[in-house]
């Protein structure tokens, strides 16, 4: 029985190293294997692949269907199926979201960013030096583009994040250009977000990099994940702090949870079953989480304190981490946190694993004693 385990797992190893498998469809086509990305589904034929994206919030239900055709061979390969096509490699792709921005450069891809939106909010040097040189054009602020810019550029494709009941893309719907939906937000864990690096390598003509760079990742996710587990220590951890009266906690089944969870620590609200966020009161956080050894925030203040903390509400200093001075902040104005954990979930555990335990961060930073 163990000899049979043994060659079962050989057999699915080689599976994935080859990256392909036949269609289970048997209808001419091999399937492209995602080991941890859910919602995306590849399928290669001779001449185009077929892209489904599942729709997350909707079980059975399809977001979008891709046809990707090499643009070489466009004028010769007809007779597709249904569905979006897409001409590959894109040259001239506009991105509103500054976490594609950065990959494109993790992948080199750079040439093929032709416009950005939320310009002011990406902490990306090359791109607003695009920008300064005309190379790359401003298409003004995520929830309202400029659509007549867009279009004016002769953009390939627009490449944005699906909201649940939405209701659509405004004036974008109705432009003619693809719209590439990116929804890895929707994943249900750091790596399986990270390999849509996958889909869009093909988009970019960098299909190699974007495979190798994601076993890179996965492969140093992993081993900071069993270094952690050897831990005799557990220390807890909570997350943000109120925004009004509200506190957004990470529900246990996020991303966040898991994430805590793979670098040793306890989460507070593990228990819980929610994916999303949990809007809740100080009072309730306070109970389940008071005792929570470390404490980690996003803020856009330059020089967050103890002071400060206790300034916006007294109820702060009641939490374990801030009697012992545990609590860390970055400044997501000042560090590219959101350019980097995207397609990094390597670098945010390994920084979970610092301030859990001690070591050098690359995001966060130790509230000031003051």
């Amino acid at each position: 029985m163990k000899t049979m385990w043994v060659v079962l797992l050989l057999l699915v190893s080689m599976l994935v190293g080859c990256g392909k498998v036949h269609n289970a469809e048997g209808v001419g086509g091999d399937t492209i294997i995602f080991r941890h990305a859910r919602n995306i589904h590849v399928v290669v034929h001779d001449d185009y692949r077929v892209v489904t994206l599942d729709d997350p919030w909707n079980e059975g239900r399809s977001l979008a269907r891709y046809i990707l055709v090499n643009r070489d061979d466009s004028a010769r390969v007809g007779h597709l199926p249904e569905g979006q096509v897409l001409y590959v490699p894109m040259r001239r792709a506009v991105v509103f979201n500054t976490a594609h921005a950065s990959l494109m450069a993790m992948l080199h891809a750079e040439g093929a960013l032709a416009g950005v939106a939320d310009l002011r909010y990406m902490l990306l040097p090359w791109v607003h030096e695009r920008v300064g040189r005309h190379l790359v054009v401003d298409c003004g602020e995520a929830m309202s583009p400029d659509v007549e810019r867009i279009v004016d550029m002769g953009a390939d494709a627009v490449f944005l994040s699906p909201f649940e009941n939405s209701g659509g893309f405004g004036r974008l719907d109705n432009s003619g250009i693809p719209l590439v939906q990116c929804a890895e937000y929707m994943e249900p864990t750091a790596l399986a977000r990270a390999e849509w690096m996958r889909f869009y390598g093909m988009l970019w003509g960098r299909e190699h990099e974007a495979d190798s760079l994601f076993a890179v990742v996965e492969g140093e996710y992993n081993k900071l994940r069993d270094e952690a587990s050897l831990s005799t220590s557990h220390p807890s951890m909570i997350t943000e702090k109120l925004t009004g009266s509200t506190w957004y906690v990470a529900g246990g089944r996020s991303t966040v949870a898991r994430l805590i969870a793979d670098a040793g620590g306890n989460y507070p609200f593990a228990a819980d079953e929610h994916s999303g966020s949990l809007p809740l009161s100080l009072e309730k956080v306070l109970d389940v989480a008071g005792d929570a050894d470390v404490w980690v925030f996003n803020t856009t203040s330059e020089s967050m304190s103890y002071d400060l903390l206790r300034q916006e509400n007294g109820g702060y200093a009641t939490i374990k981490a801030f009697k012992n001075k545990r609590v860390y902040s970055l400044n997501s104005l000042k560090v590219p946190y959101f350019e980097e954990v995207s397609f990094r979930p390597d670098y945010l555990l390994r920084e979970y694993i610092s301030v859990l335990y001690g070591g050098e961060t690359r995001y966060y930073k130790k509230l000031l004693h003051l």
